[in-house]
């Protein structure tokens, strides 16, 4: 039998997810890393951005300042936490916030949380801010923190392909075929062909 530990396998997924995210702006020049690439103006600093937010959100005000780390607020930006921020302001970087002060106020955020994951049991509540009724107990705000930095994750591999081409979880896209240009340019006409054969 193998020794389980539920709070480290939820910390490393996370610690996974924080990293697939960030390396996604390796390499790229400013105006690349902020430029939005969707009609609601997605771009890979501005997610990272956000998640700096909803770490210190979590790990912070949640379960930082009012359950039993009390007294360990994040220091930084509030951002959207305080809710007098307007809309979408996370999700962008203005020009005269650079890409080290966003990118450090998440390693920061990070650290931050993994402090106050490792001094917390998993069952332990937090309160959300606002009404300080609504509670959550460690547990649920990593399988949370897990999820929304997936996602974010999941859409900077998307955005950084839009950019670039460069695709994959990791560095040398371990996790897709290796295939040179002239293959992916042939998969994707036949997935666009199974598509208007079947539209």
């Amino acid at each position: 039998m193998t020794d389980h530990d539920p709070k480290a396998d939820l910390q490393a997924y996370l610690r996974d997810a924080r990293e697939a995210l960030l390396w996604k702006l390796d390499g790229l020049p400013e105006y690349a890393v902020r430029r939005p690439m969707t009609p609601t103006g997605t771009n890979l600093l501005g997610l990272v951005k956000h998640l700096a937010g909803a770490e210190a959100l979590y790990f912070g005000a949640v379960h930082g300042r009012f359950g039993a780390v009390h007294g360990r607020p994040f220091a930084g930006p509030r951002l959207w936490i305080t809710g007098d921020a307007e809309p979408n302001e996370d999700l962008w970087a203005r020009a005269d916030e650079t890409r080290e002060d966003v990118v450090g106020r998440y390693r920061r955020a990070c650290a931050h949380a993994d402090e106050t994951i490792a001094a917390l049991s998993l069952d332990a509540v937090g309160r959300v801010p606002g009404d300080g009724r609504t509670e959550l107990t460690l547990h649920h705000s990593l399988i949370h923190m897990i999820a929304e930095t997936q996602r974010h994750a999941g859409h900077a591999d998307i955005v950084r392909e839009l950019i670039d081409g460069t695709a994959g979880q990791r560095r040398g896209g371990l996790n897709t075929p290796d295939q040179d240009a002239s293959w992916w340019a042939a998969h994707r006409e036949r997935v666009e062909r199974a598509a208007r054969e079947a539209g």
